[in-house]
This record gives C-alpha cells, structure tokens and sequence, in this order.
C-alpha cells in the first residue's frame, strides 16, 4: 500500500525541518479526511459510519490547530515528497475503495484506517516530533498524538467485529 510504504519512508528518521513538518501534518490529515468522507457515503455498515465520521470530525480538528498555529507561528507549509508521496497514496486509497461496494468497501476501509494510524504514530514518534524545532509545533504533535493511538484501537476492533471475506 503505498501510504504504508510512504509513512515508513517518513519514519526512517530522515531530517525535516518545521515547514515541512507542518505540510506533512495537514497532509496526513486531510488524507483520512477524504477517506472518512468517502466511507460516510459508500458504508452500509453504521459502525463504519460512525467511525468515519469521527475520523473526518477529528482530522478536521487537528488540521484547523495545524493550520491555525502554522499561521500564528508565520510558518508556511512547504511542500515535500513525504507529503507528496501520502497525497498520492490517499488518492490511490480513495480510487481503490471507490471500486468496492458492501463489506469488501468496509473490510477495505478499515484495513487501511488500521495501517495508516499504526504508521503515523510511528511517523510522529520517530520523525516528526524528534525533529520539530518550533515547541509549540511539538506540543501540538505530542497532544494530538493520544487520539491517533485511540483511532487504531477503535479501527482495530472495528476490523475484528466485521465479516470475513467470503
């Protein structure tokens, strides 16, 4: 999956500095945005549902206290292939699950809502907090990154409570 392989790519310690730290955040952010959205409109299930809209609510959250401190802070965003590279994967996510219809959508879904958070809590802790300079940027990271832990564990037994594939 290509967010999995641009997530480690972006946990193997690499040096970025803060503006790229900021459009990583809002990056990663907006790509489970989308997939929140799309999974709200395509689920039959109203566990994905919900779930999808929490994550579409929260990942709104955190992008407007990204954005909103990116802003006080004078720091513009600056593009990088680790953000590129997970803009590109959440376009291929989207693609993908728009093809599945009914449990195989689902199972889809939330396979990748349990990939992904497992590689951005492993993103934040290797990568993008190690290497913030801007202490609010940190604080920030290391505050939100309580929900992202609690979002595997929901999309965890989300995943374990749906039918297997036939």
């Amino acid at each position: 999956m290509a967010l999995c392989l641009c997530a480690a790519g972006m946990a193997s310690g690499q040096q970025i500095n803060d503006a790229q730290i900021a459009a990583i955040v809002v990056t990663a952010n907006q790509v489970d945005i989308d997939a929140g959205q799309l999974a709200q409109s395509m689920s039959q299930s109203k566990d994905v549902q919900q779930f999808a809209q929490l994550m579409v609510t929260d990942h709104t959250g955190v992008n407007k206290a990204a954005t909103d401190l990116a802003h006080k802070l004078n720091l513009k965003p600056e593009d990088n292939p680790t953000a590129q590279s997970l803009k590109q994967g959440g376009d291929a996510n989207l693609a993908k699950l728009k093809s599945l219809k009914g449990h195989a959508f689902d199972r889809a879904y939330v396979q990748h809502e349990v990939t992904y958070h497992q590689a951005v809590i492993d993103a934040l802790d290797k990568t993008l907090i190690p290497n913030a300079r801007n202490e609010e940027l940190k604080a920030l990271m290391v505050k939100v990154r309580p929900a992202f832990v609690a979002h595997l564990q929901h999309a965890q037994s989300l995943q374990a409570s749906l039918p297997a594939a036939p």
